[in-house]
């Protein structure tokens, strides 16, 4: 996992083998699986070296096949369905000992004029330098994701006012810990790779777990993003997080991403797999992130 932008950028330059025939790099790592975001930026960094910069990434869709092997590299398959006047799409298949861990869908459009509105800015909600530092407590299970920084606003479980109609929800503000060249592309992978982190915490909030908790086991099952308009990942954005659904040891997290600016610049959305490894416990619940 990287500790810092260079490492996470040597993770985004991927090996070029044949036309469209890519091979993206491994970092050591203590995580038991290839971590979902590194395998998202990198597809989408596939995608786009197959495809006309005239054309902008807005959406990627995603599925999970299989755990990946943090010890191999990764090979990215490029198939290009369509390159049309608007739009032009690519599919990626990564794989791994010859077998497919991971495939996404992804979309790229010419910049054009439009209708334009959107959500407002969430109210109450506290600047980056007054919320929780998670990465500054004790212990290093932080330390692998050393090159995003985090600050932790609230969850169901604490520090946000209570919504009975809407029980999980969590808020973060996260960026790259460190300065990325200016091209939309590198910081568009670079948000990809942190979208996949926090979300499950929303779904677990109602339930008294918590990520990293010993009690709960946890797998992205899918991701999707949309890129509303290009913005930078190594400034502060707030992951706006809620979980509208759990149920058969899945949930939806949906997440809103605005700038400090107040501009809705993507979405997300994910299902994640949440499996009870023993029943929680009354003191647990309320801690939230913490």
């Amino acid at each position: 996992m990287p500790r810092d932008v260079g490492e996470l950028l040597s993770l985004l330059d991927l090996e070029t083998i044949d036309d469209n025939l890519f091979r993206g790099a491994q970092q050591p790592s203590v995580l038991p699986r290839v971590f979902g975001g590194q395998v998202a930026a990198q597809a989408l960094v596939a995608a786009s070296r197959t495809t006309d910069p005239a054309y902008v990434v807005h959406s990627l869709h995603s599925y999970f096949l299989q755990p990946g092997d943090t010890g191999a590299p990764i090979v990215y398959d490029v198939e290009e369905l369509r390159s049309g006047r608007s739009f032009a799409t690519r599919r990626v298949l990564a794989r791994q000992h010859g077998r497919p861990i991971f495939v996404m869908t992804t979309d790229f459009q010419k910049p054009e004029e439009g209708l334009e509105h959107q959500d407002v800015f969430p109210d109450d909600v506290p600047a980056p330098g007054d919320c929780l530092d998670p990465q500054a407590g004790p212990g290093d299970e932080l330390s692998e994701w050393a090159a995003i920084s985090m600050r932790y606003v609230g969850s169901s479980a604490d520090l946000l006012p209570e919504d009975p109609q809407r029980p999980g929800r969590q808020r973060f503000w996260l960026k790259i810990d460190g300065d990325l060249p200016d091209d939309p592309l590198v910081h568009a992978a670079a948000f990809a790779y942190a979208s996949d982190m926090t979300l499950a915490g929303a779904a677990l909030a109602p339930h008294g777990y918590r990520l990293g908790g010993p009690d709960i086991m946890i797998a992205s099952l899918d991701h999707a993003v949309w890129f509303h308009e290009a913005f930078r990942a190594d400034r502060w954005w707030l992951y706006d997080q809620h979980a509208p659904r759990a149920t058969g040891g899945r949930s939806l997290i949906n997440a809103r991403v605005f700038t400090e600016d107040g501009r809705l610049v993507g979405s997300t959305a994910q299902e994640a797999l949440l499996r009870r490894t023993r029943p929680s416990r009354d003191a647990d619940a309320g801690e939230g992130f913490r």
